[in-house]
């Protein structure tokens, strides 16, 4: 056991954020997401929701300074459906550890975006379009 590290954050997923360095990107996704088939190194984070897993990521993890927005969010493909619920969730979580903002990504821009990511984490997250990517800054 260590101090300061959430229970959420395995042993496995703490290596994956220690590993990653500055520009690379972390998908969590939710559970309808495909992410052993676009996951260059999965993680699985069975019985967590996306909100859990992401505040828990935050603490460890410094957002990417050097581009306007660290933070995407999975959009349905479609301009009529409404915005997803879990957005607003995620967007408050964030915004307890950077003030900019997230960008919005359309699915299949996300998947494809997903698959040169650092690593994937699979929850078990059941709200629509909880998917999120996020990019790794440096520690000054």
């Amino acid at each position: 056991m260590l101090y300061g590290i959430p229970e959420i954050i395995s042993p496995e997923l703490l290596k994956i954020l220690h590993e990653m360095g500055h520009a690379d990107e972390l998908v969590i996704g939710d559970a309808n997401y495909p992410a052993a088939s676009t996951a260059q190194r999965l993680v699985r984070c069975d019985g967590h929701s996306l909100t859990d897993v992401l505040e828990a990521v935050l603490k460890l993890f410094p957002l990417d300074t050097f581009v306007d927005h660290p933070v995407g969010l999975m959009v349905p493909t479609s301009p009529k459906d409404p915005t997803p619920g879990i957005h607003a969730e995620v967007r408050r979580i964030v915004a307890k550890h950077d003030d900019r903002g997230e960008r919005i990504v359309e699915s299949f821009a996300f998947y494809e975006r997903a698959k040169r990511a650092y690593a994937v984490v699979a929850t078990t997250e059941k709200k629509p379009y909880g998917c999120v990517v996020l990019k790794k800054g440096v520690i000054a």
